[in-house]
């Protein structure tokens, strides 16, 4: 790629599709070509010319469209959950994969990796989790994807019988690893198309952006050498589908597909958090969103009176039962839009996903498990307001429940929800943060057997201690807990090894695995 005059990106790639079984396939043809009239395509123009096509803002009155790809009934769904045992994946580490002087991915310490796998193999787990990164896979050229690494990987895993959740990421992971070579960004491409346009990354009030996920509000804008955001996201699943589909059912038992940050259904946060929407691409969403409500003043900006990243609850006008705050009229559509976009940006992609997948489905050898993750945002659970999950996306207060919407639109596509914070009770949290983790998984809980979808659980933070590891097997095997189908330990590292914390993890594994 490279840096034109004007200031947008040519990409020097031309894409050929055809119909594939119903799918996308891309190739690159001999003749790169330079896609002139796609450069520094904006929302505006586009609306203006016709060539896009904006879904509805679910602003009020809230729709998610139907997906006919990979509806499961009820009925199955329940045979499938009512589980004897809950086994256990361990999630693989988080500096796995490097880069040599070069910039090409290989997997760190391949002998030191294959022992570990080995010995928790002979412990009793039941898979490994891997992160299967957009930056690594499809890295250096559009539609160019190397799975090598993880044809690799996969083999290894396979030959030493365990089993494998995949977790398509489309995200960085340069917020939680510990710097350095296990960084794993965006595609270069990607990064060098954000070089000239800034707003393909969500974007707080000040004008920070993070550039862990591209914003929900390029899903349908050709800004990335002719494809929109949701194309690449589907050219990428179709490819990895393709390639390792004789894994399917096998081997590789669950995949879950990264929808923000973290790989979660949520926007970058600390504290209270901010909103997440001032890139130009949601603010003209917001604007339009506003002018179908007939107040187009309200399409300017967020609330302004919502504190900031580290604000507490107390003392913040918007997250307060007053004219200003969040029970408004404003407040109402504000966050009825915003919640909105997030799950109408998880439908359209877990749709794609579930119609992928599709052919799998109906043989019991090849069928997987299509998962979701959301954030397990627990603190300032006991307020009105519960603003961490509001600034998150989440439209869930002490009058709403913000988690039903999410359930309904996983059960349409058969999908699990992904959630952390098994390890957690609520007397083991600061006092002052108001947190209840307890009462976020209980409220999953319900609306789980409600919607009738099936749950994977997941440790926020590392535990080795037996009240840990109990609390873990605790939310599993809970009464109203039947949907619970397995468990992702977070993550794998030299800590577990250690005597004192092995004699710990075995036996809780033994015990997550016995059938009842």
């Amino acid at each position: 790629m490279s840096a034109v005059e004007n200031g947008g990106v040519a990409c020097n790639y031309r894409l050929r599709r055809r119909s594939y079984y119903g799918f996308r396939e891309l190739g690159l043809l001999e003749k790169p070509q330079i896609l002139r009239s796609l450069r520094n395509v904006s929302m505006i123009s586009l609306l203006r010319n016709g060539l896009y096509t904006r879904c509805p803002s679910p602003a009020r009155n809230t729709c998610i469209f139907s997906m006919d790809a990979c509806e499961k009934s009820r009925s199955t769904i329940l045979d499938t959950s009512r589980h004897n045992r809950v086994p256990v994946y361990v999630m693989m580490p988080v500096d796995t994969f490097g880069f040599d002087p070069s910039g090409s991915p290989r997997i760190r310490k391949i002998k030191a990796l294959t022992v570990s796998l080995k010995a928790l193999k002979l412990g009793g787990v039941h898979g490994i989790a891997v992160e299967v990164w957009w930056g690594i896979v499809e890295r250096f050229s559009p539609v160019a994807y190397d799975w090598s690494l993880y044809e690799q990987l996969f083999q290894l895993i396979s030959q030493l019988g365990l089993k494998l959740h995949v977790d398509l990421s489309f995200h960085s992971n340069r917020h939680t690893s510990s710097g350095g070579s296990g960084d794993v960004s965006l595609p270069l491409w990607i990064l060098e198309i954000g070089e000239h346009d800034k707003d393909i990354y969500y974007r707080d009030q000040n004008g920070f952006s993070n550039n862990d996920y591209l914003t929900l509000g390029v899903d349908q804008l050709p800004l990335f050498c002719g494809r929109t955001a949701l194309q690449c996201y589907e050219d990428f699943m179709f490819s990895f589908v393709n390639k390792f589909e004789s894994f399917f059912g096998n081997v590789i038992e669950e995949i879950s597909v990264g929808l923000g940050p973290s790989g979660e259904l949520r926007w970058k946060f600390p504290g209270i958090g901010e909103f997440q929407c001032y890139d130009k691409y949601m603010m003209e969403d917001l604007r339009m969103a506003a002018s179908q409500e007939g107040k187009p003043q309200w399409g300017d900006k967020g609330p302004q009176n919502a504190g900031y990243y580290n604000s507490l609850p107390s003392g913040v006008p918007f997250y307060e039962e007053g004219e200003d705050g969040f029970l408004s009229d404003y407040g109402r559509f504000f966050l009825e839009w915003y919640s909105g976009r997030l799950i109408h940006h998880a439908d359209v992609i877990l749709a794609k996903a579930a119609n992928i997948l599709k052919q799998y489905q109906g043989n019991e050898r090849t069928t997987v498990t299509l998962a979701a993750k959301i954030g397990g945002i627990y603190w300032s659970y006991h307020t009105v307001s519960h603003p961490a999950e509001l600034t998150a996306g989440y439209y869930n207060t002490a009058c709403r429940d913000g988690y039903d919407p999410v359930a309904l639109m996983l059960s349409r596509h058969g999908a699990a929800l992904h959630i952390s914070c098994f390890e957690m009770r609520d007397n083991e949290t600061s006092p002052a943060c108001l947190c209840s983790p307890e009462g976020l998984l209980e409220q999953i809980r319900t609306v789980s057997k409600k919607r009738i979808i099936n749950v994977i659980g997941r440790n926020n933070n590392e535990r080795f201690d037996k009240a840990g590891l109990w609390q873990i097997y605790a939310n599993c095997y809970h009464p109203q807990s039947e949907f619970v189908t397995s468990f992702t330990f977070f993550r794998m590292n030299e800590k577990i090894f250690r005597v004192e914390n092995w004699t710990n993890f075995v036996p809780f594994v033994k015990m997550m695995s016995t059938e009842l």
